[in-house]
């Protein structure tokens, strides 16, 4: 017992001995040394994968014009920004990814469809007689479908890409209207950060005019934009050109020139409504004839990273043509607008966000006199301002908050102009996102005005998304 006892104390100390060695002292450091140095270089690339991240958010919140490739998207209301693919996915189909119709070589053409469906009531018997003045607004108490698309896009070959827009929606007689709201094709390789769209396409102009009514925050145009850019918004057939400034902070400077026509154009070379003309004056219709008979549309806007977790965006605007209420009256529209967003990077899935969008406007409309119908030739001042705040409390579920108000100067037809006078309007919702691609959202609108008092409005909108469409951020 005592041999066996002797035996097992001497193997321990061997075994202590050796454990204390010169030689496992040193692989147990170069191990150490292998672990920080692993975790170093670990969190060192999820420092960079985060900054590209942020890099690559700042550049799309900034606007830049992008044509959606496979899957076919734009910044959404909420700000998500998928990354796009070179071609059709190599994986079993899913509602998020594109329906490639047709495929040679390098060209391809994918295909998506997008529907808004309304439903609500308002104490005002007609809300689009005064209240929702937007054409993609709900538009009536009882259901409505203010806004269907098909969106077509692709690669047309290594130069060039296209996009199209075609929308149904009914009227209140719940008659089908079509409208091609966009086709247009974009360059992809000039040289010197050069970029060159043409075709019909909403015009560079604030922030909202740009995105389509899937993409919004709320479910209705903002007061100051249905009255200076129109109901539809300012689109047209043109071309513009985009240049992104070599820096290190985003910057872009574009210029868009448009045919400067029709409704679409409202304060422009607009004939109005039947029998009605614009701002209650008569219009006539003109051929242009020269460069100073178009529309005019220049931007510059800009971006940086205030901190690791905000990024802001500032942009001023402008359009610049002539109106139909005379031989030598024109119309200038101004704005300026602001976008910042936060974001923590312990986010999942996008959540939790805030977000904060502002919109100012000012327009002059010189508007012409029309002696049968008594009014004299005057300028038109209107101005206006929405500020609006949408947070991501939970994967999921979006708060939104918006305020509006728009005034302008006293003109001889305000008593009847739906688009004129001061008014305001708060709008609190909640937006539920039971998948990437479909929403649910409740909207309460409070209006008061001087031409209609106080009303007050609720809309229940349902989305759904199908295909090449950007899916919802969830």
């Amino acid at each position: 017992m005592k041999k066996y006892i002797l035996v097992v104390l001497f193997c321990s100390a061997v075994l202590a001995s050796a454990e204390t060695s010169p030689e496992v002292e040193q692989l147990k450091a170069d191990l150490r040394n292998l672990q920080e140095s692993f975790q170093k270089a670990e969190r060192e690339h999820q420092r960079q994968i985060e900054e590209l991240t942020r890099r690559l958010e700042s550049l799309a919140a900034a606007g830049r014009s992008v044509v959606p490739t496979n899957p076919a998207v734009e910044e959404d209301a909420m700000g998500k920004v998928p990354m796009a693919a070179e071609g059709p996915p190599a994986k079993k189909w899913s509602p998020s990814d594109p329906i490639t119709l047709v495929r040679s070589g390098n060209a391809y053409m994918n295909v998506g469809f997008n529907a808004l469906l309304d439903a609500g009531w308002s104490t005002a018997p007609e809300p689009a007689a005064q209240l929702q003045l937007g054409d993609h607004d709900p538009s009536k108490r009882g259901f409505s479908i203010p806004n269907t698309e098909i969106a077509l896009d692709g690669a047309v070959d290594p130069y060039f890409k296209g996009f199209a827009n075609i929308l149904f929606k009914l009227d209140a007689e719940n008659q089908t209207q079509v409208e091609l709201e966009e086709a247009f094709l974009q360059t992809t390789s000039l040289p010197g950060n050069l970029q060159l769209k043409a075709g019909q396409f909403l015009a560079a102009f604030g922030r909202q005019n740009t995105q389509h009514p899937h993409q919004w925050a709320f479910a209705d145009t903002p007061l100051i934009l249905a009255r200076t850019l129109g109901p539809e918004g300012l689109r047209n057939p043109g071309a513009q050109v985009s240049w992104l400034a070599p820096t290190s902070i985003y910057t872009e400077a574009s210029l868009g020139i448009f045919d400067g026509a029709g409704g679409t154009a409202f304060g422009f070379r607009n004939p109005g409504e039947p029998g009605e003309g614009l701002h209650g004056r008569a219009t006539t219709g003109r051929n242009p004839r020269g460069p100073g008979d178009l529309l005019y549309v220049p931007r510059l806007a800009t971006s940086i990273d205030l901190t690791e977790h905000q990024t802001l965006l500032a942009g001023v605007s402008a359009a610049f043509g002539p109106n139909d209420t005379g031989a030598s009256r024109r119309t200038e529209i101004f704005g300026a607008d602001l976008y910042w967003k936060w974001r923590p990077s312990r986010a999942r899935g996008g959540f939790p966000f805030v977000a904060w969008q502002t919109e100012a406007l000012l327009q002059n409309f010189q508007a012409g006199a029309d002696a049968a119908a008594g009014l004299p030739a005057e300028n038109l001042r209107d101005w206006g301002v929405y500020s609006q705040v949408i947070w991501g409390f939970r994967p999921r579920w979006v708060a939104g908050l918006r305020g509006e108000y728009a005034d302008g100067n006293v003109g001889a037809d305000d008593e009847f102009d739906v688009f004129r006078g001061e008014r305001h309007r708060i709008s609190p919702a909640v937006t539920f996102y039971p998948s990437e691609f479909s929403k649910i959202r409740l909207q309460y609108n409070y209006d008061r005005g001087e031409q209609f008092g106080t009303q007050h409005s609720v809309w229940l909108q349902v989305e759904f998304l199908l295909g090449a469409h950007g899916s919802h951020q969830f």
